[in-house]
């Protein structure tokens, strides 16, 4: 009998399976393992050539066409600290040291705005980019630009020639170093130009003022069910409440623990990665500022200088109207009180990568570009930024404001996009004033509906004097909040017409600031924080009672009515609560539109609806709505727990607000990459606040900067935006900020003590 010998050992005889696998497999392991490593270092040579070789150099020493020396020191998170001998040669460098962050970012909006993305992005899925181009050609976006660019004040065009020339020479001496995404998409930038900044300018004014969507889905409502129903629902002057807008508010010192004033603001815009702001330090004899600014747009447009601070919020007022034209769409000929005119005709293609250019024609109005034809119906539009009229930018002027007069004298010339701005100085004031040019309409006109273009009754008739716009200098009660609410009060002399947004945020604003005494700097953050909902809290509640009163046998309703009777109102991300909540108000709103226009509600958009029109109803419980409102709300309440069943789940109280308000920033063209695509993104991230909390929060839209400045100390400011300051995706300033956004810390906004990382010494040519 043979000794047993382990398998393996000396002397052992060859396993039956091991062996011959193992030698059969040895090459084919080598060459596979080969290929790997082929692979990793081929990829890695990729991404070193497209990746890091083209991040920016932020250090070390160039030359550049500036009349001195100059420097730009970037701090910890890579923040721009400029210092120059001259106000042009500080913009030409902010020109410079945005294009090495942001140049992908800057080309993207231009050309979002000019209608030209299908040119490098082709039609896009179910052709969007086709469509996003055809809607700024039918804005009209390019050839306003081109007439906002002939209708310059010549400061305004020296500013931002200054900073084209900046941009430019950046691109110049680094076309060799792009970002990697016009590799990606094989093409390179074009330069710089005045037109382009003013597209930028454009693209956010028309972000902050569309409102003729509105308008259409108003008469269609109107036209299918009952139109006073549907003006009920969408009374003029109030918006909804998801929309482009911000929160800002000022307290003097006799609320703060220095005695000196403190200013808040958080602007509430569209998620982007990079996000909509770059933050910015210009310094030179007659400038020291430092702030936010758009990639694209010279100049601090939120921020302070030695003496100043200030913060802006959407207005909201009605900048934008339809008019229903009497047109023949073969020739152009339209009626205007009674006689005929000529619309002039517009010729224009729009350039498709991978296709053919599509034709994009269009006839012009007295009142604007013919935008919509639905139902045999044809809409021109008129929009303050296309009026023939001089224009300035004049953000210099306010960036070296030093008292409250100097303040409204750069104001007053401040035409686009009409905004509320706060406002305190080192001297202790405090103040506010709403900022734009406002057009002025016949008392009888309505322009939250398209009205008639061929009568001549409802032509603009001019534009409200910029002293008797709303406005408050050193109130009494030391507190300043503006979270686009309407600020005009009801005897105002003109009209007023516009989307302001509910009570909520303001109102919770307020009564925070009230709350306590003493203010610190890092207070303003935990309120730019607070999730607390006071219209989801009144909305659940009327649920619970509707419940008391006529208690039920579904379990799943009485799980439920549980969760919701303790709740507290904070739209917390653990929570099952705020999302039962808020998947009843989205069927009770419902439930509301269809009321008013049966069987077309709910395609018209009840998110329109307003969650203040829905409190005001549930409070008055009219007769012709509901027969019975707490039965309706419980059917509200069934369906949405329906709903929420198929999201998360039978169990309840397992549901999480944060999963059902869950965000993902994606990069629109590094995170589309497979494999690795999902790193140039930001998310998912579970999510507290809502559209009513003061931390304004949707899928769409969020806080995308956050300052907070301290007038009695300008290094205890604090400020962060929500990604980062690079929009270079291997920058470590790419995402270097998104962890503090999302947890609510912030960053020293560093002014006197500035702790430079990096130094680029800039030496004249």
């Amino acid at each position: 009998m043979s000794p047993t010998v382990p398998d393996g050992a000396a002397g052992a005889p060859p396993s039956s399976t091991a062996r011959p696998g193992l030698f059969f497999h040895t090459p084919v392991l080598r060459v596979v393992n080969s290929s790997i490593a082929v692979f990793v270092v081929a990829l890695g040579v990729v991404l070193y050539w497209y990746g890091w070789r083209t991040v920016p150099q932020t250090s070390g020493a160039i030359s550049a066409p500036v009349s001195a020396q100059a420097t730009i020191q970037r701090d910890a998170r890579g923040v721009p600290h400029i210092t120059a001998g001259t106000w042009e040669d500080a913009i030409f460098l902010q020109g410079y040291a945005t294009a090495q962050d942001r140049m992908w970012q800057m080309d993207a909006l231009r050309r979002l705005a000019g209608g030209q993305l299908a040119e490098i992005l082709g039609r896009g899925p179910m052709d969007s980019i086709l469509e996003s181009d055809r809607d700024a050609r039918r804005w009209r976006m390019a050839r306003i630009a081109e007439m906002q660019e002939r209708n310059l004040t010549p400061q305004t065009r020296q500013m931002i020639a200054a900073y084209a020339r900046g941009v430019n020479y950046w691109l110049e001496t680094n076309r060799r170093r792009l970002p990697p995404e016009f590799a990606l998409l094989n093409y390179d930038p074009r330069p710089w130009r005045i037109q382009d900044t003013l597209l930028v300018a454009l693209e956010m004014g028309r972000s902050l003022t569309a409102t003729w969507r509105e308008k259409i889905n108003k008469l269609s409502m109107g036209d299918a069910g009952d139109p006073k129903r549907v003006d009920f629902l969408y009374p003029r002057r109030t918006g909804p409440e998801v929309q482009p807008g911000s929160n800002a508010w000022v307290v003097s010192g006799s609320h703060s623990a220095s005695g000196k004033p403190i200013l808040a603001n958080d602007p509430h815009l569209q998620w982007s990665v990079p996000g909509a702001w770059h933050l910015v330090h210009l310094r030179t004899p007659d400038l020291d500022v430092t702030g936010a600014a758009l990639p694209g747009v010279p100049a601090v447009i939120i921020g302070h200088n030695r003496r100043i601070a200030w913060g802006v919020t959407n207005l909201g007022f009605e900048v934008q109207d339809l008019y229903r034209e009497q047109i023949d769409l073969r020739t152009g000929r339209y009626t205007f009180q009674g006689r005929v005119e000529q619309a002039a005709p517009e010729q224009d293609v729009i350039p498709v990568k991978g296709g053919p250019a599509i034709p994009a024609n269009g006839w012009v109005t007295r009142h604007g570009p013919l935008f919509l034809t639905e139902n045999n119906q044809s809409y021109a539009m008129r929009w303050v930024p296309a009026e023939n009229a001089p224009l300035d930018f004049p953000l210099l002027a306010l960036d070296r404001a030093s008292n409250w007069d100097e303040f409204n004298a750069a104001l007053s010339h401040f035409d686009w996009p009409a905004q509320n701005f706060v406002y305190a100085d080192v001297g202790g004031n405090i103040g506010y004033h709403a900022v734009g040019r406002l057009p002025t309409r016949p008392a009888n006109c309505r322009p939250d509906m398209p009205e008639d273009g061929s009568s001549g009754e409802c032509e603009w008739q001019g534009f409200i004097p910029y002293e008797k716009l709303p406005q408050t200098y050193n109130p009494p009660s030391g507190i300043i909040a503006t979270a686009n609410q309407n600020p005009f009060p009801a005897d105002f002399a003109w009209p007023v017409d516009g989307r302001f947004a509910p009570k909520y945020r303001a109102q919770e604003i307020r009564a925070r600031l009230v709350s306590r005494a003493q203010w610190q700097p890092a207070d303003m953050i935990a309120i730019q924080k607070d999730v607390y909902s006071s219209f989801a809290h009144f909305f659940a509640a009327q649920i619970v009672a509707a419940w008391d009163k006529h208690p039920g046998s579904n379990a799943r309703v009485l799980d439920a009515i549980e969760l919701l009777r303790p709740w507290n109102g904070q739209m917390e991300t653990g929570s099952a609560a705020p999302m039962i909540a808020m998947l009843a108000y989205d069927e009770f709103r419902n439930a509301l539109a269809e009321r008013a226009a049966p069987k077309h509600g709910q395609v018209y958009e009840s998110s329109f609806l307003a969650p203040q029109v829905v409190e005001t109803i549930l409070r008055k419980r009219p007769n012709d709505w509901f027969p019975d409102y707490d039965a309706q709300l419980l059917n509200s309440l069934s369906s949405a727990i329906e709903r929420g069943i198929k999201l998360q789940g039978s169990k309840l109280s397992r549901w999480s607000y944060g999963q059902y308000n869950q965000l993902r920033i994606d990069n629109p063209v590094m995170g589309q990459l497979p494999l690795i695509g999902k790193y140039f993104s930001v998310g998912p991230a579970l999510m507290s606040g809502s559209p009513t909390t003061i931390k304004q929060i949707s899928r769409r839209l969020g806080p995308s900067l956050r300052m907070v400045v301290d007038l009695a100390d300008l290094d205890r400011s604090l400020e962060n935006i929500t990604t980062g300051e690079s929009g270079h995706p291997f920058s470590g300033h790419y995402k270097d900020q998104w962890n503090a956004y999302y947890s609510g810390r912030s960053f020293p906004m560093e002014f006197d003590k500035v702790d430079a990382k990096q130094v680029l010494t800039v030496n004249p040519e």
